[in-house]
């Protein structure tokens, strides 16, 4: 299994926010959003977007352009790569997409 792989399997089947963290990661394959608009569209909370989108930056799930309110951010190209493995581990998992 590779390094990627583990870390979905980490982000998505193994903690209690992985059906959110996999919502949010479905949302920007379709278009680049900011942190409002994935809130709006989600219908979660603005610092829970905040606190997951900041750790799948950090595990280089996604990235931004911009700074600001207006940050938008894009799934990194490794996780478009590898979004049959994400569909693979949301399956599972139990996880529902």
């Amino acid at each position: 299994m590779q390094n990627f792989e583990k870390i979905l399997w980490w982000l998505i089947g193994g903690t209690r926010g992985g059906k959110n963290r996999l919502r949010i990661i479905m949302t920007l394959d379709e278009q680049p959003m900011n942190a409002n608009q994935l809130s709006e569209d989600l219908d979660l909370d603005y610092k829970t977007v905040q606190h997951h989108l900041r750790l799948m930056e950090k595990h280089h799930v996604i990235t931004t352009m911009g700074e600001g309110y207006g940050k938008n951010y894009f799934l990194t190209d490794q996780m478009e790569a590898n979004l049959d493995k994400l569909k693979d581990i949301a399956d599972k998992s139990g996880v529902e997409i």
